[in-house]
């Protein structure tokens, strides 16, 4: 049974390619905010476009981003094709990526040749907890909170991350936890895709042609 959003819609996507993701390094919730790839870019302006389509005269959405600089990036280029105001954004960091600890700013690569592998191939997720960093089920924590405090009085677009938007999915969904990660987490989409979810329905805005899940 999935969360009552009062009828309103929620459209929820992850920011577009970053430089970082290109050539699979870490990012987590670093400082360091690494800006769009160019295809990041095109990424965030098909969603626009697509979520322009979707709206069609209705009006536009809330706009609510994590506090990353590449998801308010992503946001700023949605907003303009939708015709919606960024700087009426609402910042939360519980909308922050999986803290990754110690292995922000590490390659994938590197991590796993120091300490085997470190990603479930099953679920595209991590199968340990980054060291020093959070887990599956500290980010359902954080995000569960946010949820409870909306007050669903309009429609809202949120720009987050990857494995963020997993587990908001997961959590409006009603998705049954995974034992092993102590979270409901929903499916995995490409990059540059966007669902809209109302009432625990979610439906396929636009279907992205990325790479999948980096956190």
């Amino acid at each position: 049974m999935g969360i009552s959003t009062n009828g309103k819609r929620l459209f929820i996507a992850r920011h577009g390619e970053t430089v970082f993701n290109k050539v699979a390094r870490m990012q987590g919730q670093a400082e360091v905010h690494t800006p769009l790839t160019w295809e990041g870019c095109v990424q965030a302006r098909a969603m626009g476009r697509a979520l322009a389509h979707y709206l069609g005269d209705d009006s536009r959405p809330q706009l609510w981003s994590s506090t990353a600089g590449r998801a308010l990036q992503t946001l700023a280029l949605i907003a303009e094709e939708i015709a919606a105001d960024w700087h009426d954004t609402n910042r939360d960091d519980r909308l922050l990526e999986i803290d990754v600890g110690r292995w922000s700013g590490r390659t994938y690569a590197d991590i796993a040749a120091e300490i085997g592998p470190i990603v479930d191939k099953e679920h595209h997720l991590f199968s340990v907890r980054p060291d020093g960093g959070e887990y599956y089920d500290d980010v359902a924590r954080r995000l569960s909170k946010w949820i409870e405090e909306l007050p669903f009085d309009d429609d809202m677009l949120v720009i987050c991350h990857g494995m963020t938007a997993r587990v908001l999915r997961g959590l409006l969904l009603g998705t049954q936890p995974i034992e092993r990660f102590g979270a409901p987490i929903a499916l995995s989409l490409a990059q540059g895709s966007m669902v809209m979810i109302r009432d625990g329905v979610e439906t396929l805005v636009i279907d992205g042609s990325g790479q999948g899940e980096r956190a």
